[in-house]
């Protein structure tokens, strides 16, 4: 399971967070730069770390036990 939240602008990934990577990664010219600076916040890598087992694994166990 991977946790994945993207962010576009004008229709192009700008940034991604994937908990597979555990860091934010930039697309383009201004996403690299919102990465690197996101990427210094502990917090936030901490607060993004926790959306995988908070969201997916949560909902993954809802999803098969109504399968």
């Amino acid at each position: 399971i991977e946790y994945i939240q993207s962010s576009y602008f004008n229709k192009k990934e700008d940034t991604r967070f994937s908990s597979s990577v555990g860091k934010f990664v930039g697309f383009t010219e201004q996403g690299v730069k919102y990465a690197a600076n996101w990427n210094k916040d502990p917090s936030k890598l901490i607060a993004m770390r926790a959306q995988k087992e908070a969201y997916c694994l949560n909902n993954v166990q809802i999803k098969h036990d109504n399968a």
